[in-house]
């Protein structure tokens, strides 16, 4: 993760998780989600089937505020982003989800809040998820 010259983040192998916060996200949230990326057997074990957690592997978790999750383009050519939780309420959401999974035994590294960011991604694998606190999907 890079902002303008300053490389502020930087992981190995793990879980990348792009995070948006809406207008109606809370502290359960922020921990709910937390516990769910910790525990999420997406990552390979030695018989190359998804079955382990970053707690197994003793993987990183990066987490990279992105409001733009929240944008909704189901009306007209132009997303709304209206969903999105304003920056002073999202941002304490997002240290949230990271401190709590940091008290689950995992490393973490974050991007930097409110800047233009240039994020790097090796996908090595065929695993992409969209997960939701609300379960609205």
């Amino acid at each position: 993760m890079v902002v303008g010259d300053e490389e502020v983040g930087s992981m190995g192998a793990g879980l990348l998780a792009l995070v948006g916060v809406g207008r109606d996200d809370g502290l359960p949230d922020a921990r709910l989600l937390a516990e769910k990326l910790v525990h999420l057997r997406v990552l390979r074990d030695t018989e190359g089937r998804m079955n382990e957690s970053l707690l197994d592997q003793g993987a990183t978790l990066g987490v990279v505020s992105q409001f733009t999750l929240m944008g909704d383009a189901r009306k007209g050519r132009r997303p709304s982003y209206g969903a999105a939780a304003e920056p002073d309420d999202a941002e304490p959401l997002i240290e949230a989800l990271v401190a709590h999974a940091r008290s689950l035994g995992v490393t973490v590294v974050t991007g930097r809040f409110r800047a233009m960011m240039q994020v790097s991604l090796v996908n090595d694998g065929p695993v992409t998820l969209l997960l939701d606190t609300k379960r609205e999907f």
